[in-house]
C-alpha cells in the first residue's frame, strides 16, 4: 500500500460506517440547498434595502432564536430518541423552506416576512443541532474515527458552501430568487431519505429523575468542572461575537466594491467555502493524537490575517485569494472546537454540552451581526472588517497564552513525578 493510499484511507476512514455514509450523502445534498437559500436571502434583503444594517438584522433573526432555545434543545436531545428528534427537525426545515419558496414565487413579499421565516428556522435549528451533532457519535461504529467524522462533516459543510452560493448566483440571475428557495426545499428530501435508511441501535429509554431546569443546571455544573471544555466554549463565543459575522458584509463588497451582481456575491462566498473546505480536508488528514489546540491557535491567526488583507483590497483576484485564506482559518473555529468537545464530553452529557456549544456559536453571531451592522454604518464596512481581523489576532493570542499555561502545568507535573520516587527513597 503506497503512502498516498494510506493518507487517503486515513482522510476518509469514517466512511467505514454505513450509517455515516448515508448521512454524509443525504446531508451533502441538503446543505447545498441550505447555502443556496442563505445566499439568496442575503441578496434579496440587500437588493430591497441597500443596508448593511439590515443584513445584520437578518443574521440576528436567523440565529438568535437558536441561542434562546438551544439549551432546551440539548435537554430534548439527552432525554429523547435523538434519531426521531432529528427526523422531526428535518421535516420542519422542509416545511419552512417550502413556505419561503411560495412567498418569494408569489412576488408579494416584504422584508419582515422573510425575517419572520428566518426566526422560525432559528427555532428549528435550536433542536436540530444538538440532536444531529450527538447522533453522529452513534453513527460511527469505531469511536476512534469520531474526530475524522467531525472533520469530514466540516468538509461537507464547506464543500456545499463552495457549490451552493455559486449555483445560487447563477440561478438568481437566470431563473430568479424563487427557484433558489424551491430547490432548497426539495433538497431536504435527500437527508430525510438517508435518515430513514439507517440502521441504528434500538433506542433504550433512560429514567430522568430531574426536571428540565435541573438537567440544565447539571450541564452547567459539568462544564464548570471541565476547564478544557469551558475554555473552548468561551473562545468560540468570542470568535462568534467579534469575527464570524464578517460574512454579513460580503454583499457590500460584491455590489459596491467590485461593482458586481448576484454571481459576484456567489463567487466570493464560494471562495470562502473553498478555503474552509481545504482547511477541513487538512484537519481530516491529521494523524490520531494531533495537537488540535495548537492547530486552533495557528488557524485563528490565519483567519485574522486573511480578513485584514481582504478588508481594503480592491483587486478582485487578490481579494478572492485573501478571502480563501480567511476561510481556511475560519474552519477551525467550528470544527476543532466541536471535535475537542465531542472527544472529551461524557456520553450522558453530550446533548447538553453541545447545546452550550450551539449557544456560543448561534447566540453570539446574531449579536455580532447587529454590532457589525451598526459599526459599519459608523466607520464603514472596510474598517469594520479590518477590526474583525484584529479581534481574531487578539483572540489567537489568548489561545497562545492558554497553551503556554497548559505546557507549564504539564512540565511541572512531570517534575513532580520524577521527584516523588527519590523523596520516597530518602
Amino acid at each position: 500500500m503506497t503512502t498516498e493510499t494510506i493518507k487517503t484511507f486515513r482522510t476518509f476512514k469514517a466512511f467505514k460506517s454505513r450509517n455515516y455514509r448515508l448521512y454524509f450523502v443525504g446531508q451533502s445534498v441538503s446543505l447545498i440547498g441550505t447555502w443556496m437559500q442563505k445566499t439568496a436571502v442575503s441578496w434579496v434583503i440587500y437588493a430591497l434595502t441597500h443596508s448593511t444594517l439590515m443584513l445584520g438584522v437578518t443574521l440576528f433573526a436567523s440565529l438568535f432564536p437558536s441561542f434562546l432555545f438551544s439549551l432546551i434543545g440539548g435537554v430534548v436531545s439527552d432525554r429523547y430518541d435523538r434519531y426521531r428528534v432529528l427526523l422531526t427537525t428535518q421535516v420542519a426545515s422542509l416545511i419552512q423552506a417550502a413556505l419561503l419558496a411560495i412567498l418569494i414565487l408569489l412576488k408579494h413579499y416584504q422584508v419582515w416576512e422573510i425575517i419572520s421565516l428566518s426566526v422560525l428556522l432559528g427555532i428549528i435549528n435550536a433542536f436540530d443541532v444538538p440532536a444531529r451533532q450527538s447522533l453522529v457519535y452513534e453513527m460511527i461504529e469505531d469511536k476512534k474515527d469520531l474526530p475524522n467524522a467531525l472533520a469530514l462533516n466540516s468538509s461537507m459543510v464547506n464543500l456545499s458552501r463552495i457549490v451552493g452560493p455559486a449555483i445560487a448566483g447563477i440561478v438568481l440571475e437566470s431563473l430568479g430568487d424563487g427557484v433558489c428557495f424551491l430547490l432548497n426545499a426539495l433538497s431536504f428530501i435527500a437527508v430525510i431519505a438517508s435518515l430513514m435508511m439507517m440502521k441504528l441501535p434500538k433506542y433504550i429509554r433512560r429514567e430522568h429523575p430531574k426536571n428540565v431546569f435541573g438537567e440544565l443546571k447539571e450541564g452547567m455544573a459539568y462544564i464548570k468542572r471541565t476547564p478544557s471544555i469551558a475554555f473552548v466554549l468561551v473562545m468560540l463565543a468570542l470568535i462568534s461575537l467579534m469575527v464570524l459575522p464578517f460574512s454579513t458584509l460580503i454583499p457590500y463588497y460584491a455590489k459596491d466594491v467590485f461593482n458586481g451582481t448576484a454571481s459576484t456575491f456567489g463567487v466570493i462566498d464560494s471562495f470562502i467555502g473553498l478555503g474552509a473546505f481545504l482547511g477541513a480536508i487538512f484537519l481530516a488528514s491529521q494523524k490520531a493524537g494531533a495537537n488540535l489546540k495548537k492547530i486552533l491557535f495557528i488557524n485563528t491567526m490565519v483567519f485574522g490575517a486573511g480578513l485584514i488583507l481582504f478588508s481594503h483590497e480592491h483587486s478582485y483576484p487578490l481579494a478572492l485569494a485573501f478571502v480563501t485564506v480567511a476561510g481556511f482559518g475560519m474552519m477551525s473555529q467550528i470544527t476543532v472546537s466541536n471535535t475537542l468537545i465531542q472527544t472529551t464530553v461524557a456520553p450522558h452529557m453530550r446533548g447538553r454540552v453541545i447545546s452550550y456549544y450551539a449557544m456560543a456559536f448561534f447566540g453570539m453571531q446574531p449579536l455580532g451581526g447587529l454590532l457589525v451592522g451598526i459599526v459599519s454604518k459608523w466607520i464603514g464596512a472596510a474598517d469594520t472588517l479590518m477590526l474583525e481581523g484584529i479581534a481574531a489576532l487578539l483572540i489567537g493570542l489568548l489561545h497562545w497564552r492558554y497553551l503556554r499555561r497548559e505546557k507549564l502545568k504539564h512540565e511541572q507535573g512531570l517534575v513532580l513525578k520524577v521527584e516523588e520516587p527519590s523523596m520516597q527513597a530518602v
